[in-house]
């Protein structure tokens, strides 16, 4: 089942993590042993969760890596539904 327009992790981050309990990216880049302009990147949406990225947040904020990695997948797959035309795209026909 697809989702409609889901949150960029970094979004998810500041919603759920940094602004309800008034955490600073600078502090949460600190635990993530991260730099702060890294991190700030990721919160705004303007870099993407990595591997190494999901590690880090897992140990961090909880939940697993591949949960992380998932929701970036899924915000990335959604973008792409968005611009990308398949028009011409054709279907691979295999005659066995």
């Amino acid at each position: 089942m697809s989702m409609h327009n889901p949150p960029h992790p970094g979004e998810f981050i500041r919603e759920v993590f940094l602004d309800p309990y008034q955490i600073s990216y600078r502090k949460a880049a600190e635990k993530l042993k991260v730099a702060p302009s890294t991190f700030l990147r990721l919160i705004q949406g303007k870099s993407n969760v990595s591997p190494e990225m999901a590690l880090r947040l897992s140990k961090t904020l909880g939940r697993s890596p591949e949960s992380w990695l998932t929701m970036q997948d899924n915000f990335n797959l959604w973008k792409a539904r968005q611009t990308t035309n398949l028009d011409e795209v054709e279907p691979l026909v295999i005659n066995g």
